[in-house]
């Protein structure tokens, strides 16, 4: 099955997001049947409601960013600065592998 990249809007904020392909491609491999209903940044609030720092200890904060390889939103555990890439793991596994 072929995907496209998909516009949504998000139920929290109201913005519009992209639904990627590559994410598409991994939402049916983990067998989700939704698509997702918020976009990265309130994906990300949520989970530091939900998760915060509980009984599960102090989480390191994550960024939002966009792999310099092939696009797709991603986290990382540092404040990108714009000067260097910044790949999500998939990419950062194969540039780290060359």
């Amino acid at each position: 099955m072929s995907f496209q990249d998909k516009t949504l809007t998000c139920s929290d904020c109201g913005q519009s997001f992209t639904f990627s392909a590559e994410e598409q491609e991994f939402f049916q491999s983990k067998g989700y049947t939704n698509e997702p209903k918020r976009c990265l940044s309130c994906r990300q609030s949520r989970k530091a409601e939900r998760y915060g720092s509980g009984s599960y200890g102090s989480r390191r904060q994550m960024y939002p960013a966009v792999c310099a390889e092939c696009g797709k939103e991603t986290e990382v555990p540092f404040e990108p600065r714009g000067d260097k890439p910044v790949y999500c793991s998939d990419c950062y596994r194969k540039v780290r592998d060359r």
